[in-house]
């Protein structure tokens, strides 16, 4: 069954340019366009999108609320945030409304049908040069907390080593299957460790976590 994915951005020639560009994607459909967050929570309710490409920046309703009222309805559908300049604190106001991606507007098509293939299935994601430019960014939230360490958050306290050993790993870039090869587990126990250290931390998904890990370095 093919990816169902909503293009909502308020410039209908990049709406048109997406949509002719995963046509080509036998697996991925797109079931609809919107012109602003508004539009987009309305479409989502009537066409049941797996996957919804936000613009960031729109009139009317802006892709961050959009995603955070679409987030507040269910885990479904996963948002991927498009944007043409990439900004530190719309990306943290993103993953923190609970979108499952971050890319640039002048992403390759491959890599736009391989993002929405990874969050349909659970998955996230964040544009390389995003990351890149974020990083800094993080250590300088680290490097500031460690100057007046609190005492550790009670989600640490809970999480046994193994969750933390697991949780290091995510916030390095691993993947499950590295994860599982790097500690002799299974994907699928790796997969039941990761629900369980979502629960435990109150995030939605990898991206989140790894943000929320490389904030507690020294806690972990």
């Amino acid at each position: 069954m093919a990816i169902r994915v909503l293009i909502v951005d308020d410039q209908p020639l990049i709406r048109t340019g997406i949509a002719t560009l995963l046509a080509r994607k036998p697996d991925i459909e797109v079931v609809g366009q919107a012109a602003n967050g508004r539009e987009a929570l309305e479409f989502v309710a009537t066409l049941d999108p797996d996957v919804v490409l936000m613009d960031v920046l729109m009139p009317v309703m802006d892709g961050v609320e959009a995603t955070r009222q679409l987030a507040a309805r269910g885990p479904r559908p996963a948002v991927i945030m498009l944007t043409t300049v990439p900004d530190d604190e719309k990306v943290l106001q993103s993953i923190a409304a609970g979108a499952r991606g971050y890319l640039l507007k002048d992403v390759d098509h491959r890599a736009l049908a391989d993002g929405i293939r990874t969050v349909a299935t659970g998955g996230a994601l964040i544009h390389p040069q995003i990351t890149a430019q974020l990083l800094p960014r993080l250590s300088q939230l680290a490097a500031t907390a460690a100057s007046t360490p609190p005492p550790p958050p009670e989600p640490v306290i809970s999480l046994t080593p193994r969750e933390r050993e697991i949780l290091r790993l995510l916030a390095q870039g691993y993947t499950n299957q590295e994860i599982g090869e790097y500690l002799a587990l299974s994907i699928g126990t790796v997969k039941n460790h990761l629900s369980v250290i979502f629960a435990k931390l109150a995030v939605r998904d990898r991206t989140q976590a790894a943000l929320w890990a490389r904030e507690h370095l020294s806690l972990l």
